[in-house]
């Protein structure tokens, strides 16, 4: 069965954590409600804006590279122009690696690496950062805005109607029904979405629902939680599919 809080948001500066049965106080709830505080820092790659603490990163944020040392790119690493007074290097803020000016010109946002500003990348690069920004622009405002399913923890035989929703600062997914239940990006394990096998118009199958796999704060023990599309089902679509995104993009910065 879910646990139930005292229904109070757990985001917010000043906000009291919720407490579990028996009185103890959820360190889950507690660090959700922690305000994340951002500090602007000049890096080689440019300004960025960053939180104070870094253990609040964005789970689907990735960290700067490592430049290729000028000494050991003689030449464009993508159309392999020698280097000399005229022809300068400049490095991709993505990748780290050597390019000339026509190689490595255009200047895209890269919001993953909290970047103030667009920054110089090379044509790879710029590609995979363009579209990520779907994601940021479109996407990130529909996980926000959150969608209501019907919810089943572990092999419980009872389910309860919530509305799932991002946190502000990307780092839990909050469950509100008449009781409140989180989970922490940065502990799932495995994330499937399930399907209903029609779509209007026939083609591809729509999303449904999905089974999250998780590891609870403070424990090592993987729980499941099953979500089924309540009833707007169209909202709830676009939600998971939203979260299908959302959950490559958590996998490739932990493989980073």
């Amino acid at each position: 069965m879910i646990r139930q809080q005292p229904r109070r948001s757990l985001e917010g500066r000043g906000k009291r954590a919720g407490t579990v049965a028996g009185g103890r106080k959820s360190r889950q709830s507690k660090m959700s409600s922690v305000p994340d505080g951002k500090k602007l820092v000049r890096s080689p790659s440019g300004l960025r804006m960053v939180p104070e603490n870094g253990a609040f990163n964005s789970p689907f944020s990735l960290d700067e590279p490592q430049w290729v040392p000028d000494k050991e790119c003689p030449r464009c690493m993508q159309c392999d122009t020698k280097f000399d007074f005229i022809r300068r290097k400049h490095h991709c803020r993505r990748c780290g690696r050597c390019f000339c000016d026509k190689c490595c010109s255009k200047k895209v946002a890269l919001p993953r690496m909290c970047f103030v500003d667009p920054v110089r990348q090379c044509a790879e690069c710029g590609l995979v950062s363009q579209k990520e920004m779907e994601f940021y622009d479109k996407q990130l405002k529909v996980l926000l805005a959150g969608g209501t399913f019907i919810v089943t923890l572990g092999t419980s035989e009872k389910s309860e109607t919530m509305t799932c929703r991002l946190s502000n600062n990307h780092r839990y997914l909050f469950l509100d029904g008449e009781s409140h239940f989180e989970v922490e990006l940065s502990r799932m394990s495995s994330m499937q979405i399930l399907t209903d096998g029609t779509s209007p118009g026939g083609g591809t199958s729509r999303a449904s629902g999905m089974l999250l796999h998780y590891k609870p704060m403070g424990s090592q023990d993987v729980q499941q939680l099953r979500m089924e599309a309540a009833d707007d089902k169209k909202v709830a679509s676009l939600w998971l599919a939203a979260m299908h995104k959302a959950a490559k993009l958590l996998y490739e910065a932990r493989d980073q």
